[in-house]
């Protein structure tokens, strides 16, 4: 659980910097432990016996996927969204709209951009973007 949270942290902050410091460790620990654990299909990717990314799934829902930046462009994201996409007939996701490498990373394994808000749902208040993949 710590090792998973950490990663999400890592790869979080490194992604959206106007972000940073949004959670403590111990928040991002209890997240894990208290949502996403009890619920989700948790999924990691080890190198060197050190977890490199993680996906955590359920429902037709892809909840977290966060690869450590060192590790990012060497398939470890689309090994893990693999193993969602082998589980479901479709697959949903929301990321912000900032987050320009997450968007290509999703729309070139399939997804397909279906609703933008302004973010007022969202804790960070931040627009987001939610993604469909359906298999064909």
């Amino acid at each position: 659980m710590g090792a998973a949270a950490q990663v999400h942290r890592i790869a979080f902050d490194h992604a959206m910097p106007w972000l940073v410091g949004l959670h403590t460790p111990d928040e991002d620990r209890w997240f894990y432990r208290e949502r996403v654990f009890p619920v989700c299909r948790l999924w990691g990717h080890f190198d060197d016996d050190l977890l490199r990314g993680i996906i955590a799934f359920r429902d037709g829902w892809v909840e977290q996927l966060y690869v450590l930046p060192a590790a990012q462009g060497r398939g470890v994201g689309t090994e893990l969204l693999q193993v969602a996409k082998d589980s479901c007939e479709r697959l949903e996701l929301w990321t912000f709209q900032r987050n320009a490498s997450a968007r290509r990373f999703y729309e070139a394994r399939g997804f397909a951009l279906v609703e933008q808000t302004d973010g007022a749902r969202n804790e960070e208040r931040e627009p987001d973007a939610r993604y469909l993949w359906t298999r064909q």
